[in-house]
């Protein structure tokens, strides 16, 4: 049913698994590679048709210092951190209050209001477009980050609600028994005894949250306009449409852009793993 692990292959197969596993690494890295050497040439290279070799010159500096100060990025990357991290502190409190009351509780509909957290992470976006931006507008949260906010709230708390309600119901219950037998009220068993043992959880899935906030394209453009409440993917097209034939300060907006979530997982490497494998092994 499961793959034999590697080690155990034939001396063939570990040799061959050897050999290509740089090769996919190049393949995957390779259009990243691209665009951070793009960002260090100068204009001259595009001019002159050197568009894979070195640069003639570096104008890193150059170039990145055009993204900052002579271009609408930092509001676009101050208006994604303003999302991105309300977002991801909203959605990570919701989900560990109703993951706790979902594993730890058992009353009747307790399996149909799971279902319905689970349901709507199979709703396709687009069918909500409309919907979604009419709303919006009649509640004057349309062009808004605030607005953005907690819709991502919203259609994130689900996902979040079944990553936290299956790793609490893998802690151990007599925990939460003993605590009860000493007369220790619910609240304070879900803030003492069950919250500091879900920090691996809470790591990994901000981690993951964060990534999928600071990186969606489709709301950001359906529900903003413009550089005062626009992310930064959305942003990115004022800023090309800035910069049409300066390939190498899109090349560098762009790099700009993908930094925060790799810096992100980077910071919480050690936990982000830790939160997808605890309970993996007894």
């Amino acid at each position: 049913m499961f793959p034999k692990p590697i080690e155990k292959q034939s001396r063939a197969a570990q040799i061959s698994y050897q050999a290509m596993l740089p090769l996919a690494l190049l393949l995957w890295l390779g259009p990243l590679l691209a665009v951070a050497l793009f960002s260090v040439k100068p204009a001259a290279d595009f001019t002159n048709a050197n568009y894979w070799g070195l640069p003639s010159s570096f104008e890193g500096a150059f170039n990145y210092g055009q993204v900052f100060f002579n271009s609408d990025m930092p509001r676009y990357l101050l208006n994604s951190f303003l999302i991105t991290i309300p977002t991801v502190i909203g959605a990570v409190a919701l989900s560990c209050m109703t993951g706790f009351a979902l594993g730890i509780y058992k009353f009747k509909s307790n399996l149909w209001i799971f279902f319905m957290f689970v349901a709507g992470n199979f709703v396709p976006f687009q069918i909500l477009m409309v919907p979604v931006r009419d709303l919006t507008l009649q509640l004057g949260l349309y062009n808004t980050k605030t607005g953005l906010v907690l819709f991502h709230i919203a259609f994130q708390t689900g996902f979040c609600t079944l990553f936290m309600r299956n790793f609490i119901r893998a802690l151990p219950f007599e925990l939460i028994e003993a605590a009860r037998v000493e007369g220790i009220s619910e609240w304070r068993i879900f803030w003492y005894v069950v919250l500091p043992l879900m920090k691996p959880a809470i790591a990994a899935l901000s981690v993951l949250i964060f990534t999928f906030i600071w990186n969606d394209y489709f709301w950001a453009v359906v529900l903003t306009q413009g550089a005062e409440s626009q992310p930064v993917t959305a942003g990115i097209t004022s800023f090309n449409a800035q910069f049409r034939a300066a390939y190498q300060l899109m090349s560098a907006g762009s790099i700009v852009a993908a930094l925060p979530p790799v810096a992100m997982f980077f910071l919480m490497q050690k936990h982000f793993i830790a939160g997808l494998t605890l309970g993996a092994v007894k």
